[in-house]
């Protein structure tokens, strides 16, 4: 469990720092320059995944059971990551009114794939993960909307034909995860 919030720390802490100390951020990236200051961030949330993805895999392997959800949680999850998908797609195609309702919907995907996962799963390991996740991205997205507010930030939306690829692929991706990619990247088959 140590890698495990170690790696968390750095991850998401290293995600935080525009959100607790901006001014900080700021001043320390016009002091090394932008290209440093990406190199920098990059090599400690790198290194911050690797420990995640370590920790949580040992913790897997001795796991300590906190609670045992229903079966129904895992349709539910199953709904809410198609709906994390479509919201990860449209933070990729732009001009959707998706995006123009949402603000930022990568951060709204992760705070509900957090949420379906920490629904579905109940090991103390999953509920660190998890958890964690879901507090960065609601502290992150409401940190994003003040900041949008304040700038008078507004995300027009184009044609609703974007927010149909973006459901599209969304859909396409969550079919792919479900089938074959959860499976094989994390090693659970999510209806198996």
């Amino acid at each position: 469990m140590t890698l495990l919030l170690a790696g968390l720390l750095l991850f998401l802490g290293s995600h935080l720092t525009r959100v607790v100390a901006n001014d900080w951020r700021t001043s320390a990236r016009e002091r090394v320059g932008p290209g440093a200051w990406k190199t920098i961030y990059s090599v400690i949330a790198i290194a911050g995944l690797v420990l995640i993805v370590q920790g949580y895999g040992l913790a897997r392997q001795a796991p300590i059971e906190v609670w045992s959800p229903p079966a129904w949680t895992r349709h539910l999850a199953a709904l809410l990551m198609a709906l994390a998908f479509i919201l990860l797609a449209a933070a990729f195609v732009p001009g959707t009114h998706i995006k123009a309702r949402v603000g930022h919907p990568m951060t709204m995907s992760v705070k509900v794939w957090a949420f379906a996962h920490l629904l579905s799963n109940g090991r103390l390991a999953d509920i660190v993960l998890f958890g964690s996740f879901l507090v960065w991205a609601v502290l992150v997205y409401i940190a994003a909307r003040r900041r949008d507010r304040v700038a008078g930030i507004q995300y027009p939306a184009v044609a609703a034909s974007r927010d149909i690829i973006a459901v599209v692929v969304g859909l396409a991706v969550t079919v792919a995860f479900a089938k074959r990619l959860h499976a094989s990247w994390i090693g659970v088959a999510p209806f198996g």
